[in-house]
């Protein structure tokens, strides 16, 4: 039997207890699987806190369907994950000693298959628009039924779709019946072929899991009542909030949460270039996308854009321009899946559709941030109205002007799922198109990532990090980034060696090659996440391929193109294989140093940071579910207790255990103080160095290759701020004016603790 979680009092400000835990100094990400639950991860205790790590952060622990490998497919929020070992091993996980940060999903449930498993929905789906449950869910009743897209391309309605009693049966899928009507016509709902749209919002384009309305009370108390019980209970100490530009009004969701769970709060918001978190969110910050996508940048060479981008247009079909291949995207996407939020959003101005699909895909961010009934600021009007200037290049400018009218301050409808597609039309339009279309230097392709932005220099670094809320979260690594860091290492090295890299990308395409649109890319992360299985790779590319939508997609499987690309992925792995692991060995000899860098970097910028799964040693993931294969801790536990060593492996956990366990005496407000090399030269152009207030002073090495290219540091010299400052990495001391070949003679990063 399920132990139960007493709820909170609903709707108290004091149901999370009159005092908040103590916010994070680092955290940890574990993927919960089946296989791997309370109990596993009650068992890393130990070593997580030998690590340095301050708090334990959990992927969704609401009961999800059963085998599910990621939990965001949540079936019931009135039980802990049973499969996890339910609320008893949450509680004695919570026992062990580790504070727990919860991953929530606000905005969406699943729709199971069965659909039985989903009472909620089942609810629903029996009793139509009178359901109690009703409110929960964000549907679409115009046309009186629900559209729900489960048949197959061939289906028979009459011959497949069977009466069992009180249910309708479609293979594997399960629908109820109304009370009181036997035909398929008399439901609430209506099957649809798999292609078509759903008749509910759901996430990005995925029908399977349906858009909840949190912003009803009813439906927000029900749906965390557990969360904040365990909350109140202290079970639970902070919260990752997935996805908030899904919701209606995440700003009043965010204060509700804090009201309700005054404890470390961050929201999966996804900000493009200099955009900020709004002020008025009541949470610490971002899951770190930002700050992650300013690192990659940080170790890429601008020098190797032209180059590199010459390589890719010789190697593919696509256009120069990445604007261009962007607005291709979004408008395939508008069309190809978001016909009905189209319609949901258009319905009472139709003559205005082409101009919203316009105005959508010149929208830059996941969210322009305006409120029904509220003025809207000052940078909303501005971002809508540049919107607005584009679009109308490509529709009826008067039309266009209108809907822009309409989105800043029209009917709260019209404003609320303008906001609520702008997310679903970036993510899929930018981040699971144009980016496996446009690839120069793939490293640069990442969440929120731009890829024709080759580099920041270490001003703009600098500039990026006195901006930073205190307590926003930091990554390099996550569930969801298209490949893990050490691969991002590995690629940005090509911006040094861009000639090289030609070189020999153009040999092993003389000896295998399959698809233009899809050669490149597969060169560019076979050598980065060198050793890799055929059936990874294969793996890779048939995601890759779908995600790119230009031979075949998700909607449009084609088995002899996906032949095609296992043939590949083998040949390319058995002709060029020894090529390929002589090109990466010699990657490596800098990728090291990018690796330690970028490490070093996130873990001491200001911010909380988070280590993903595994990435405290070198990890050559790619992208999900690639990235939450089962990790191997009793090799790190056992590199932990060996004494440091200089393999890459030892190197990186030394930097990631020392960082962490500066940051846990590092008071986390420290202010962030550039330092600069003393003359111009090398240590100017190839260090990033800064101190966090008069504690600590990391120093990383940038653009290794063509720092030996021109021989070194020679005798450039940085001054570090008064006093006597000790490495904590390679155990010396140092003080004054040091020579950067002094400092970073063991490891191509510095650490350094004022004695």
């Amino acid at each position: 039997m399920t132990e139960s979680v007493k709820p909170a009092a609903s709707g108290e400000p004091g149901a999370a207890g009159p005092t908040a835990p103590a916010k994070p100094t680092a955290t940890y990400r574990i993927q919960l699987t089946p296989d791997f639950g309370f109990g596993e991860a009650a068992g890393l205790v130990g070593y997580l806190s030998e690590l340095g790590v301050s708090h334990l952060y959990l992927s969704p622990i609401l009961q999800a369907v059963p085998a599910s490998l990621h939990g965001y497919d949540v079936t019931d929020h009135s039980r802990i994950r049973e499969e996890f070992g339910g609320v008893a091993g949450l509680r004695e996980l919570a026992a062990k000693g580790l504070p727990l940060i919860a991953d929530i999903v606000p905005n969406h449930m699943t729709v199971p298959v069965p659909e039985s498993a989903n009472a909620r929905l089942w609810e629903v789906l029996r009793d139509g628009p009178e359901s109690p449950s009703v409110r929960w869910f964000d549907i679409d009743w115009s046309g009186g039924k629900v559209a729900m897209p489960v048949l197959g391309d061939d289906t028979d309605v009459e011959a497949e779709v069977m009466a069992d009693g009180d249910v309708l049966r479609y293979y594997d899928h399960e629908f109820p019946v109304r009370r009181g009507g036997g035909r398929l016509d008399d439901q609430f709902y209506r099957l649809v072929p798999w292609r078509e749209s759903p008749g509910y919002r759901r996430f990005f384009d995925v029908s399977s899991l349906i858009g909840l309305r949190v912003e009803d009370p009813e439906v927000f108390d029900a749906t965390h009542r557990v969360i904040l019980a365990l909350v109140a209970e202290g079970v639970i100490t902070g919260l990752r909030v997935d996805h908030p530009d899904g919701l209606a009004d995440p700003r009043a969701y965010l204060a509700r949460l804090r009201e309700l769970a005054p404890v470390w709060t961050v929201a999966e918001k996804i900000l493009i270039d200099d955009e900020r978190l709004p002020d008025d969110w009541a949470c610490d910050g971002t899951t770190g996308y930002d700050a992650l996508n300013m690192v990659t940048r940080l170790f890429v060479d601008p020098a190797g854009a032209a180059p590199l981008v010459g390589t890719f247009l010789q190697h593919t079909a696509f256009p120069a321009d990445y604007d261009i291949v962007r607005y291709e995207a979004k408008k395939q996407v508008l069309a190809q899946f978001f016909g009905s939020e189209i319609d949901r959003l258009t319905r009472d101005v139709p003559e205005l559709r082409a101009a919203m699909v316009e105005l959508l895909a010149a929208m830059p961010v996941y969210r322009a941030y305006a409120v029904p009934g509220e003025e809207p600021p000052a940078k909303t009007v501005r971002l809508i109205r540049a919107a607005a200037a584009e679009a109308a290049r490509r529709a009826d400018p008067e039309a266009v002007a209108r809907a822009a009218d309409l989105v800043l301050s029209g009917p709260a409808e019209t404003v609320t799922r303008f906001q609520q597609t702008c997310g679903p039309v970036m993510a899929k339009g930018v981040e699971d198109t144009a980016l496996y279309r446009w690839y120069p230097l793939a490293c640069l392709n990442e969440v929120g990532g731009e890829p024709d932005r080759f580099g920041v220099s270490a001003e703009e670094f600098h500039a990026f990090c006195a901006g930073m809320a205190p307590y926003t979260m930091t990554t390099l690594s996550t569930h969801d980034t298209k490949r893990s860091e050490d691969v991002r290492a590995r690629l940005a090295v090509l911006s040094e060696l861009p000639g090289e890299w030609a070189e020999a990308v153009a040999g092993w395409s003389e000896r295998v090659s399959f698809d233009p649109k899809l050669d490149y890319l597969a060169w560019q992360n076979l050598m980065a996440a060198w050793p890799i299985s055929v059936e990874r790779f294969s793996d890779y590319l048939y995601k890759a391929a779908r995600e790119a939508k230009t031979t075949i997609s998700w909607m449009a499987p084609d088995a002899a193109y996906e032949k095609g690309v296992r043939d590949f992925a083998a040949r390319a792995i058995d002709v060029c294989g020894l090529s390929v692991a002589a090109f990466t060995e010699r990657v490596d000899r800098y990728a090291k140093a990018n690796s330690l860098g970028q490490k070093l970097v996130q873990l001491m910028m200001p911010g909380i940071p988070d280590v993903y799964q595994g990435s405290e040693t070198t990890d050559f993931s790619l992208v999900d579910p690639d990235n939450r294969r089962p990790v191997d801790f009793a090799y790190r536990r056992s590199l932990l207790d060996a004494p440091a060593g200089d393999t890459w492996d030892a190197a990186k956990l030394l930097v990631t255990a020392s960082a962490l366990k500066l940051r846990a005496r590092l008071d986390p407000a420290a202010p962030y103080i550039p330092l600069e090399a003393d003359e111009e030269g090398a240590g100017r152009e190839h260090a990033i160095a800064f101190a966090r207030g008069d504690q600590a002073v990391a120093v990383a090495t940038r653009f290794p290759a063509a720092l030996e290219r021109r021989g070194g540091w020679g005798a450039e010299t940085l001054t570090l701020p008064p006093g006597r400052w000790r490495d904590v990495l390679a155990g010396t001391s140092h003080a004054g004016r040091v020579p950067f070949a002094h400092l970073l003679a063991r490891y191509p990063v510095a650490l350094l603790e004022r004695e």
